[in-house]
């Protein structure tokens, strides 16, 4: 940029620049961390907590960003994990990679009729449907011969991403996983700080305002739901290949608890808010399970929960940005 631009720029647009720098500066600090991570940390661990971090971002990219809650969530995760791990388990020359997509296209066709039949209602009338429809796809796997019923889904082979990089081993398989999420928050970012995620955020604001300025509001609610569907059914699938596993426990009604719980303990539209809540969730549950309060694991989580959302209404990421703000802008 030459002198001539450079002094032309408002305060704002010197702000907005120096807010970017900033934030571009903190992503490539991340990625570097999540680059040695592996060689400090158990990469099993790691990769659980980068895979229920996607999904807790796709959760909130509908609640934080659409205003939509939905309690039927954990469809999409386990319906990204049961395809690929039975796509994968029944064809052995198949790459984990084209797995992974097939679980995620399914996740995101599944996404595209809940959200046809979801998106008119609004509040707890959407939420009930979310939950409903869930629950449906739930008692369909517990039914169905693919799913190996209540014993799970087993033996998902890892494979050779790409037909000759062997994920066998869990260090190669971090990094694939820490790639998958990568891509993931990125479409997220994208669309969040998009014309379409500005939209987004209006219709939260103020539906009939939305309305009235002549923005098809259902047909953008629509379109959020199947992307969102489709990470979490993409943070299914990679959950399914890393354990190589599918489980009902993916689509009980317990996991859409436990994402919401995720995302209103980091912060609720916050870009980094569900990554954290997510982090401490999956650290609390690894921990207690591992210690004589193995059995309260739930019950612990729950008074954790209700004590952060009363301490901070905004969550941990978003308490710490109004104090940033309010400090040092």
């Amino acid at each position: 940029m030459s002198v001539t631009q450079t002094q032309t720029l408002t305060p704002s647009m010197k702000r907005q620049r120096r807010a970017d720098m900033r934030r571009n500066a903190l992503y490539l600090v991340l990625i570097a961390i999540g680059l040695v991570a592996p060689f400090v940390a158990y990469p099993v661990f790691l990769m659980k907590v980068l895979c229920f971090a996607l999904f807790a971002c796709s959760f909130n990219l509908l609640l934080g960003y659409a205003g939509l809650l939905s309690f039927g969530h954990a469809a999409f995760l386990a319906t990204g994990g049961y395809i690929t791990g039975y796509l994968l388990a029944s064809h052995p020359g198949l790459t984990p990679e084209l797995g992974i997509i097939a679980g995620t296209l399914v996740a995101v066709a599944l996404g595209a009729v809940f959200g046809a039949l979801s998106i008119r209602r609004q509040g707890i009338y959407f939420a009930m449907v979310t939950l409903a429809l869930a629950q449906l796809v739930f008692f369909v796997y517990v039914q169905s011969p693919f799913t190996g019923g209540e014993d799970g889904l087993h033996g998902v082979p890892r494979g050779h991403l790409f037909g000759f990089i062997s994920l066998s081993s869990n260090l190669a398989m971090y990094y694939f996983v820490f790639a998958i999420f990568l891509i993931g928050f990125a479409i997220i970012q994208r669309a969040v700080h998009s014309p379409y995620g500005q939209v987004l955020k209006a219709i939260r604001e103020n539906e009939p305002r939305a309305v009235s300025l002549g923005y098809n509001v259902d047909a953008y609610k629509w379109v959020a739901f199947i992307l969102s569907a489709g990470l979490a059914g993409l943070a299914g699938s990679t959950k399914t290949v890393v354990f190589q596993l599918a489980s009902l426990t993916d689509a009980h009604w317990h996991m859409s608890g436990e994402v919401i719980l995720m995302t209103l303990l980091g912060g609720v539209g916050t870009l980094f808010g569900p990554m954290v809540g997510a982090g401490i969730v999956v650290s609390l549950q690894h921990l207690l399970a591992q210690s004589p309060l193995g059995n309260w694991v739930g019950p612990i989580l729950g008074v954790i929960f209700v004590v952060c959302v009363l301490s901070f209404r905004s969550g941990i990421v978003g308490e710490i940005l109004k104090s940033y703000r309010k400090n040092f802008k």
